[in-house]
């Protein structure tokens, strides 16, 4: 293999890895109630990932990646907390713009009549 295709996948793999240890540490919050729940399950996930830090076989790196990615999608929090203003969240285009057309008086009811 050369330099530059190893390069490249181990720059995908980095990739992988940093995209899937995000996803699953927000997913953490999702879990833990209370911050030092929190505190305590994200240093456990720091730790599975740490427990690999050292492996430099690339088949060895992909199956790990791909077992990582199937562990969370199995445990993922099937009701993730979304922020209220958030696309998604409760509170989100509550108060919309209004269309096009629509003029908004703002001087209710004090008006020049003449």
């Amino acid at each position: 293999m050369s330099v530059s295709l190893y390069l490249a996948r181990r720059a995908a793999q980095k990739e992988r890895v940093r995209i899937l240890y995000r996803r699953a540490l927000k997913d953490t919050l999702n879990w833990a109630v209370h911050r030092h729940l929190f505190y305590q399950d994200a240093s456990d996930l720091r730790e599975k990932f740490d427990a690999n830090k050292h492996v430099e076989d690339l088949d060895t790196i992909d199956r790990l990646i791909a077992d990582g990615e199937a562990s969370y999608n199995k445990w993922r929090h099937p009701d993730p907390y979304i922020v209220p203003w958030a696309p998604g969240g409760s509170k989100f285009t509550r108060n919309p713009k209004p269309p096009e057309g629509v003029e908004i008086v703002y001087d209710y009811g004090l008006e020049n009549n003449s």
